[in-house]
């Protein structure tokens, strides 16, 4: 089991799921935690020399770009219209960063 993979992967779900859930509870807490769950998964993701690297870096940096100015717009402007706009594409880029993963490992071989 390559343990950098299941790290990544495991942050790259965190993300998703922790963006999921500030769509359900609207509060800048859980945005923080989404964000920094995310960029933490981008970080784990430089290091990654697979087939769809840059892939799965691009839509993690995606994602990076729609919770960053989401968290400045809720906290700052409080606008929670277009934190939310921000955050259903962050979850977009982090569906997108999932499929990409799961044909990247469908692609590798098996080693038995």
């Amino acid at each position: 089991m390559e343990w950098g993979k299941v790290f990544y992967i495991f942050f790259t779900l965190m993300s998703l799921t922790t963006s999921a859930a500030f769509l359900y509870e609207n509060s800048l807490v859980a945005l923080f935690i989404a964000g920094s769950v995310n960029v933490v998964s981008t970080i784990l993701k430089i290091g990654v020399r697979n087939i769809l690297s840059a892939e799965l870096l691009a839509g993690s940096l995606v994602a990076d770009l729609h919770l960053i100015p989401a968290f400045f717009a809720m906290k700052f402007y409080e606008n929670d219209t277009i934190a939310v706009g921000l955050v259903i594409g962050a979850v977009i880029a982090n569906v997108y960063t999932i499929m990409v993963s799961m044909i990247e490992s469908s692609k590798e071989k098996a080693d038995f």
